[in-house]
């Protein structure tokens, strides 16, 4: 895709800003649900980028009037009335829910989710299982499955591992939403911005990491979600081990000899 351009169909509209790119979920009459579909065209387009070395940093955001409404509840609905209950195919479609909540953090660039309207249930997961969230000012986040019978038990894990515990499970239990000023003060997210200024502050984020050394963002990216699930000293042991690797690309000694001569780095990748 040149530059800039950006595809006009499809559950997944991609474009390409520089080293910049905005994966927009395409399905707002359904406020963007993660229906079989759209799972599946996000997996493809986020598995596309995985290999892809020229974009360094990817934009997660939703058509329409929200950012995810979580599972298409009609296809589930749809699956239960099978002989089986719906069982195979159920847990087939969280399996692969799953698989792609775990890929974001695997993947080598950054992921901004830019959300607006709500992220409930598995779009709050969504949302939480990216990199870093900018929300507009009057987004709300909420895990809500419980107020029709349904607790936001594979939500929960992304939640829970973002949020204070107690505040995590308060939200399970009550399906209350919560506000963009409060999800930050939580820590689901990062920036609030007025709703006017989403899609710029997400952009102008996007290009400050973008501009940073690619080699590093990526090794770095990888290491801080290996330490996260180490004890603190294998966590200092291989995290030095990882500074040794940094150290050893070609253009973080330019960086260092830029810095030391106070100019911008003349880097190649």
């Amino acid at each position: 895709m040149a530059d800039g351009d950006t595809a006009k169909t499809g559950l997944i509209l991609r474009q390409d800003t520089g080293a910049v790119t905005r994966l927009t979920l395409n399905l707002p009459d359904k406020l963007n649900a993660l229906s079989d579909a759209m799972l599946a065209a996000l997996t493809t387009a986020l598995r596309e980028l995985e290999i892809d070395r020229s974009q360094r940093v990817i934009i997660l955001a939703g058509a329409g009037r929200a950012f995810c409404a979580g599972h298409d509840l009609s296809e589930i609905q749809a699956k239960r009335q099978t002989a089986d209950g719906g069982a195979a195919a159920i847990k087939d479609l969280f399996d692969r829910c799953s698989d792609l909540m775990q890929l974001l953090p695997r993947l080598p660039q950054p992921v901004i989710a830019q959300v607006h309207g709500i992220a409930t249930a598995a779009g709050c997961q969504l949302a939480a299982s990216c990199d870093l969230v900018v929300a507009a000012d009057d987004a709300r986040f909420g895990v809500n499955g419980v107020n029709i019978g349904l607790f936001c038990s594979t939500p929960m894990v992304a939640l829970s591992r973002v949020v204070p515990p107690k505040q995590a499970f308060e939200m399970l239990v009550t399906g209350e939403f919560r506000s963009a000023h409060e999800a930050r003060e939580m820590g689901l997210i990062n920036r609030v911005v007025p709703a006017a200024a989403l899609a710029p502050e997400t952009d102008a984020l996007a290009s400050q990491i973008a501009a940073k050394l690619g080699p590093a963002i990526r090794i770095g990216k990888r290491a801080f979600y290996e330490q996260l699930q180490m004890s603190r000293h294998d966590a200092y042991v291989h995290t030095g081990q990882v500074m040794l690797s940094n150290l050893r690309e070609p253009d973080t000694g330019e960086g260092i000899e830029a810095f030391l001569e106070k100019r911008p780095p003349n880097w190649d990748q």
